[in-house]
């Protein structure tokens, strides 16, 4: 008798059953189940929101404006004017 025995888990099943109580059980299944659901729906969410550029992402890429300044390039330019 392992654990792969069908009447093992009809008796753990009954126990569980016993202890617990139907309306907790399928209280229990129903929180589980919203979590769930919930964890899907926020993790679909978020594959959205990274698809999209945010507003300020959008405009740092539309802008002209230099991100930062390298001191190498501009002794570069002043060697080669």
């Amino acid at each position: 008798m392992g654990f792969g025995s069908i009447w093992h888990w009809l008796i753990v099943l009954l126990i569980v059953v016993l202890i617990f109580g139907t309306k907790r059980l399928k209280s229990a299944a129903g929180d589980l189940g919203g979590a769930v659901k919930g964890f899907k729906k926020a993790m679909d969410d978020k594959d959205d929101d990274e698809d999209k550029p945010s507003d300020e992402s959008r405009k740092r890429l539309e802008s002209d404006e230099q991100d930062a300044e390298f001191p190498e390039r501009k002794k570069d330019k002043s060697r080669s004017a």
